[in-house]
């Protein structure tokens, strides 16, 4: 029974390390786009203002969602102007 749970850990433990690797190399190849085309600054902001659109939103009790995405859009169109 014992060497069944270790076998079964064992092969968790590789389909885990491997998934790791893929998430980790598509993650770096995403990083490294978003950084040349210099968009690291504008997702920043973006998530940050779909914060602010939460709490607005809650604060005046509308939709969540209508307040960020209204939120960010005015961001975006304040940033890229």
């Amino acid at each position: 029974m014992s060497n069944f749970i270790v076998s079964l850990l064992d092969d968790f433990v590789v389909r885990a390390a491997l998934a790791g690797f893929a998430v980790a190399v598509a993650a770096a190849l995403m990083g490294c786009f978003v950084v040349w085309r210099r968009m690291a600054y504008f997702g920043d902001a973006t998530a940050h203002a779909a914060m602010l659109g939460v709490a607005l939103s809650l604060a005046f009790s509308q939709s969540v969602f209508v307040g960020t995405i209204l939120v960010a859009m005015a961001m975006a169109y304040l940033v890229s102007s």
